[in-house]
């Protein structure tokens, strides 16, 4: 018995040892689909589509149309619409124009039942119609490169949003670090100011050394300018009155005074 368990167990772990693991086949890229911003599918024509006749007026004229896909809510007033009545393709088109539209509804006037159903038979609300309309392929189409431009001015104002909202959430650290670098550019200046008025005072002692190293030379040059003057030796007076004021012999008769020209 003991054996068997040990048997049991032995082809349990065998088995989860062989056992396959599905893997969904994913793209390398991850994406699962392709670009569908345009919201327009070149595979799908949208030229034909389907609806039921929800309502109708006692001529027959007049139907209401309900629909699963809401494409038809770019119908306009007055845009024309062929379609054929359910199980009965071998008929022709008939023809009808578009006079209100509403969510999964448009009203459609219709000219005659004749060419695709049978005037015999009750037009029953209910009855399925199969639609061909080049028109709505067009607005589908204008609609599609509209909501382009709409996702792109989508986009952009998501991203002003995210800055104005990132400037928000993050307000107070945003402050504390704008404070915080202001307060460094003043520590900063305020350390330049200090060096500068050290330095000013450097300048301003070494000044006053200089100063006076320059008068106690400018003096000196003073004092060696007097000594080396050259005197120009030019008499004013004859030497008749330098004698007579200095006590010394002379003659009676003084002499003319001596002019001198330059």
């Amino acid at each position: 018995m003991k054996t068997f368990g040990h048997l049991v167990w032995g082809l349990f772990f065998l088995g989860a040892a062989h056992a396959v693991t599905i893997v969904p086949n994913l793209p390398n890229e991850g994406v699962l689909g392709p670009d569908n911003r345009s919201a327009i599918d070149p595979n799908v024509d949208y030229e034909h589509f389907s609806g039921r006749v929800s309502d109708k007026d006692d001529s027959a004229r007049i139907f209401k149309v309900n629909v699963e896909n809401n494409n038809t809510k770019f119908f306009r007033a007055g845009d024309q619409v062929e379609f054929k009545v359910n199980l009965q393709a071998n008929r022709d088109y008939c023809k009808a124009f578009v006079r209100n539209v509403e969510d999964f509804h448009f009203t459609i006037y219709v000219e005659s039942l004749a060419p695709c159903f049978s005037s015999e038979e009750y037009f029953r609300r209910g009855t399925v119609l199969n639609f061909y309309s080049k028109q709505l392929a067009l607005r589908v189409f204008e609609a599609s490169k509209y909501r382009e431009q709409l996702v792109v001015r989508k986009e952009d104002f998501l991203k002003q949003l995210n800055g104005i909202n990132h400037f928000i959430w993050t307000f107070d650290q945003q402050k504390v670090k704008t404070a915080a670098d202001y307060d460094q550019q003043i520590n900063q200046l305020q350390r330049e100011k200090r060096k500068a008025l050290d330095d000013m005072i450097t300048l301003k002692q070494e000044r006053l050394v200089l100063q006076n190293e320059l008068m106690k030379k400018l003096n000196e040059l003073d004092e060696s300018l007097l000594f080396y003057r050259v005197e120009r030796q030019e008499l004013m007076t004859d030497r008749w009155n330098l004698d007579h004021d200095s006590g010394l012999p002379f003659g009676q008769r003084p002499q003319d005074m001596k002019k001198t020209y330059r």
